[in-house]
């Protein structure tokens, strides 16, 4: 590190300046500039394609329609709720006045690229948590169980209480934070360990697994099984502005806590020892960051299901672009994993009608592990060394 760099790590006062938290790192604006780029073009194909086609320049004015862009009664009914537009402003928005394109798109498909984004962001901050505590970046957001919990709670309210499904989503949140409560108590002995961690993960997680299969014996119909099928293998179809709605706030506040908790993140991942030498009480710190982790992975399964691979490669390849430094990486996170969600959920949307099978869509949880799972024989191949951070 030289003189002239700002390290909060360094810093006995804890002071931080602006550039602790938003980096002006030339690799990180490209990282940035490229993500944002995918992002626009990717909704913008997704957007457009549909039972009601258009094209990229009636999708643009549509997106862009100043009848709902300047009308500020019509976005907090979109984003807060009809509840809250009644508070605000004394009566409900309308949509009589808009054009059918404009209709379709706000109502229908761009709150499945808000949710894209959404998730993305969660799913890759999340497996940096992750890789940071368990100090090994194959770590992915549920290397500590919490997809499968959230997985056996779903299928266990969709077969025996089909009733309740409309709180599946609390249920999904509810779930992984019990597997995470699971796994630290396994893993605890006087403290706990990245090592202990994984392991109590790996553990818990094939437990539920198993939970999960049995779950599916039990299945009533088919359309249950398929649903549950569905959550398992994650996907984007159906979602809509109560999604953006669920996930949003969430999202806002592990982006938050996240950006607050960097400079703990690189203290940890100095190792134990190091990081008691620099008086951070480890175990705590530990259990903290990873209650953000769990908050984040909850918030994607809840809208999305559990979508592979996203936690576990966003980390890493925004890792070899902009370094260690988390100050970097999460910012760079947050604009990586939004970006292969939306090209994924492209892939998704559009993969098997470019194979002839006009009308059917790919689980995005299925296209990112067609991403992923090259990716990381690739990485194998290319590095002798893999897995600590």
């Amino acid at each position: 590190m030289t003189s002239g760099e700002s390290s909060s790590i360094d810093d006995p006062a804890g002071r931080r300046t602006v550039r602790d938290f938003i980096p002006t790192d030339p690799s990180l604006i490209g990282l940035a500039v490229v993500s944002v780029a995918l992002v626009v073009l990717g909704g913008l194909i997704q957007v457009r394609f549909g039972a009601y086609n258009m094209s990229f320049g009636t999708v643009v004015e549509a997106v862009t329609d100043p009848s709902v862009v300047f009308d500020p009664k019509l976005l907090v009914s979109f984003f807060l709720g009809s509840g809250a537009t009644t508070t605000l402003f004394g009566s409900e928005a309308s949509l009589r006045a808009l054009d059918t394109a404009t209709t379709v798109v706000w109502t229908i498909r761009l709150p499945r690229v808000i949710v894209a984004i959404l998730v993305g962001m969660n799913l890759a901050i999340s497996g940096t948590i992750f890789q940071a505590v368990t100090q090994n970046e194959l770590a992915s957001p549920f290397i500590l169980g919490v997809s499968n919990g959230a997985g056996v709670v779903i299928l266990v309210t969709l077969v025996m209480f089909p009733g309740l499904s409309t709180f599946l989503p609390l249920f999904a949140a509810l779930g992984g934070a019990i597997a995470f409560g699971i796994v630290y108590v396994i893993a605890w002995k006087n403290g706990t360990s990245p090592v202990r961690l994984v392991l109590a993960g790996i553990i818990v997680g094939t437990v539920f697994q198993s939970v999960q299969r049995a779950m599916f014996l039990f299945a009533a119909d088919i359309g249950t099984a398929q649903s549950a099928m569905q959550w398992m293998t994650g996907s984007l179809t159906g979602v809509g502005w109560e999604q953006v709605r669920m996930a949003g706030p969430w999202t806002l506040l592990v982006v938050l806590l996240v950006l607050i908790g960097a400079r703990q993140l690189n203290v940890l991942v100095l190792g134990e020892r190091t990081a008691k030498s620099l008086g951070m009480s480890v175990e705590r710190v530990r259990l903290g960051l990873a209650g953000i982790g769990v908050l984040a992975a909850a918030a994607s399964i809840a809208v999305a299901g559990v979508v592979s691979f996203v936690g576990l490669i966003v980390p890493h390849l925004v890792r070899t672009i902009v370094g260690s430094d988390h100050r970097k990486l999460i910012v760079g996170c947050l604009f990586a994993g939004p970006a292969l969600m939306v090209v994924a959920d492209v892939g998704a949307r559009l993969g098997l009608e470019l194979l002839g099978a006009s009308g059917q869509q790919l689980p995005v949880g299925i296209v990112t592990g067609l991403l992923g799972g090259p990716y990381f024989l690739y990485l194998m191949r290319k590095r002798q060394k893999i897995g600590e951070v």
